[in-house]
């Protein structure tokens, strides 16, 4: 089979039906996003399984979101959790904390999930630190900021999740001018350099087309 983004479409619809089983409050929380005209840059669903995992096997229990978008990530992180986890997530727009804090009401997580709006960068100063896990999932250009404070507001063994790493293969272009390759690019570099972070990043193909994502512990 040749590889085109038709073809790795395929094959993460083909994963996803063999390993996640039906869900209507997701496909719920997919269906307010496209009614409000979100962007449809949410995480793959086998994207959102990895989370849940990431979450259970560190056994996390105060995860920190920046990114809320219409909550579909946020979904599978306050399940991993437990009823007595918490999640806070950052979301910038209001709106769109609007159409997130409804599904995950209607997902029965919502007393788990306390939806921070502001600018990372204004809301992160002000959050109380000792997160487990940390996922970031918002403005690219803003990358080292929300890692600096991943480090900040985790401790030893905190798990970092950096998502959208890939880039369409662009992360390679030194001379590149986009703000999100420049951004993915210079969080890249912090995760390598900076001795708080132990990292690496995977590759991925999917539904997102060519992407990736880093995993890092805080040590």
């Amino acid at each position: 089979m040749d590889s085109t983004p038709a073809a790795w479409a395929d094959a993460d619809t083909f994963l996803a039906e063999q390993l996640l089983e039906p869900d209507p409050a997701l496909d719920a929380a997919l269906a307010a996003q496209r009614a409000a005209g979100l962007p449809e840059i949410e995480v793959a669903p086998l994207a959102g399984k990895l989370l849940n995992l990431l979450v259970r096997l560190s056994g996390a229990r105060r995860v920190l979101e920046i990114g809320t978008l219409g909550g579909y990530s946020t979904i599978w992180l306050a399940r991993a959790v437990g009823e007595e986890g918490r999640v806070v997530t950052v979301e910038a727009e209001a709106d769109n904390a609007a159409v997130a804090r409804a599904s995950l009401d209607a997902a029965g997580v919502g007393e788990r999930v306390d939806i921070r709006i502001g600018r990372g960068a204004d809301v992160l100063p002000t959050l109380v630190g000792g997160f487990d896990l940390v996922f970031i999932d918002a403005d690219k250009e803003s990358n080292t900021v929300y890692l600096d404070w991943a480090a900040r507001l985790g401790h030893p063994g905190t798990v970092v999740v950096l998502d959208n790493i890939g880039r369409d293969g662009e992360i390679v272009r030194e001379d590149s001018t986009d703000p999100k390759v420049v951004g993915t690019r210079e969080g890249l570099r912090m995760l390598g350099e900076d001795p708080r972070f132990d990292a690496t990043a995977l590759q991925t193909v999917g539904l997102k087309g060519w992407d990736g994502v880093a995993l890092a512990l805080v040590v």
